[in-house]
Formats: structure tokens, sequence, C-alpha cells
């Protein structure tokens, strides 16, 4: 199973890609994929069925995943940074291999 470098919750910036340049907080990664959902970015329209929940059914506007690949998480300064790992005493963190701050 491969480990990444971003986890939900982070804001990244995509890098390539019809979304290139658009900013969003991860809401899920797909390990098995290695894919991840990045808020108000990547939207498609499903067509859903009528259901219990939503009678109508109908076309719901929903985001779709982006490859690991093509995000890069973002400093405090809102520039685009690579992520390192370093022990600070006995606790593993992650840190920004541009600004050199722990994230």
């Amino acid at each position: 199973m491969t480990k990444f470098k971003i986890k939900s919750g982070d804001i990244v910036k995509i890098i390539a890609g019809d979304h290139k340049g658009s900013e969003g907080k991860i809401i899920k990664i797909l390990k098995d994929k290695n894919k991840a959902i990045v808020e108000g970015v990547n939207m498609v329209k499903k067509h859903t069925k009528p259901t219990a929940q939503s009678p109508q059914g109908g076309i719901v506007e929903k985001e779709a995943a982006l490859h690991i690949s093509n995000l890069s998480l973002l400093t405090a300064k809102g520039e685009t940074t690579r992520v390192g790992y370093k022990m600070e005493g006995d606790k593993k963190v992650r840190y920004s291999k541009k600004s050199n701050e722990v994230i």
C-alpha cells in the first residue's frame, strides 16, 4: 500500500490537467485508486434515479476524483511546496520543504 504525503483536510492546488491553478480542500482520499476528491473542483453532473431520500431524482452536481500526482500542498502563505518528514523530539512531523515550517 502506498503512503501519500497529503491528507484529507489539507489545502491543495491543482498543478496539472483541466483544472490547473484552482485550489481547494481535500474531502476524501481514495487510496486504492491513488486519487483524491477536492472540494469545489472537477464538478461533474450525475443523473440519479428517484429514491426514498430524493423522490424527484434528477441531475446532481458533485466532485469527481483527481489523481494525487496532479495535486500540490499549499503553505500558510499560499505557495506550493513538497512535503518532507522529520523528527521533533519523539514525534514524526510533516514539514514544508520550501519554507521549512511544520505543517
